[in-house]
């Protein structure tokens, strides 16, 4: 059982701070870890991730994350030239991630927002994210597949399908979407088990509005209790929204809060 490591997702910082700026904010107010959210087509280069590796210090960066209808869809494309398209702004993550030392690959999907999408036939889904896991490893990076409420993994089971044809894919588990979902967390982080390597916290408070983590009724207690249990020694990293707190100081105070309590965990 590995050690749980407290960090930062850079999209908490989106709208308040650009990349370069939030890690190097992050990196000043002693965060050890962090996930770089790439928000724009100009970020996925690897000059800007020159740029991010000169300005993060001795900060790690567990994981990046991209903008999810900028190309994750037309990864699964049936117009050939809209997938090799896409692959090839997949070349520059990859490449931008190995300059950075991130060992995963957040990632979403399939945007399922039509009502009425068709069937997913799953043998031709896996064998993609098969091919697009092989691409993630020759540069050292591993694909972790995120539950999303509006993506590919929507609801309990798509993971499990998946692996059928991709054994390799990894897990990130988001508390959020999963409340958002209607499930809750549990179901998703035992079915992901000993996969996740990174898991996106937020909390609410008891009016079920959105607040950083220490300032709600979640009990994180019991999330590394669970994560413990399947093995985890990932990333837990804070994904909040700007407007879910007021100065930038409360998220460094919430990674704090973090921290101590899986300081006692491990």
């Amino acid at each position: 059982m590995g050690k749980i490591q407290v960090g930062v997702s850079t999209a908490s910082l989106f709208k308040r701070m650009y990349n370069e700026d939030s890690v190097a904010f992050l990196s000043d107010g002693g965060v050890p870890s962090a996930e770089i959210f790439f928000g724009t087509y100009r970020e996925y280069k690897p000059s800007f991730a020159q740029l991010l590796k000169e300005r993060k210090g001795n900060m790690l960066i567990h994981s990046v994350h991209t903008l999810n209808t900028h190309f994750e869809p037309q990864l699964f494309s049936y117009n050939p030239r809209a997938l090799e398209d896409a692959y090839e702004i997949v070349e520059d993550v990859l490449s931008s991630a190995q300059i950075l030392g991130a060992k995963y690959y957040t990632f979403h999907g399939l945007a399922r927002v039509k009502k009425n999408a068709s069937p997913i036939d799953f043998e031709r889904t896996g064998r993609m994210y098969a091919d697009l896991c092989e691409k993630c490893a020759k540069y050292g990076v591993s694909l972790a597949l995120e539950n999303v409420e509006w993506a590919h993994y929507n609801h309990v089971g798509f993971y499990s399908k998946i692996k059928e044809f991709c054994p390799q894919l990894k897990g990130t588990l988001d508390i959020k979407q999963a409340r958002v979902a209607g499930e809750g967390y549990v179901p998703y982080l035992e079915e992901m088990a000993s996969d996740i390597v990174t898991v996106h916290v937020s909390d609410i408070d008891e009016n079920g509005k959105l607040c950083l983590p220490g300032r709600g009724v979640t009990d994180f207690e019991e999330l590394f209790d669970r994560l413990s249990d399947v093995g985890f020694g990932g990333a837990v990293l804070i994904e909040a929204y700007s407007e879910n707190y007021v100065e930038n100081v409360e998220l460094l105070r919430s990674y704090e809060y973090l921290s101590e309590l899986a300081y006692k965990q491990n």
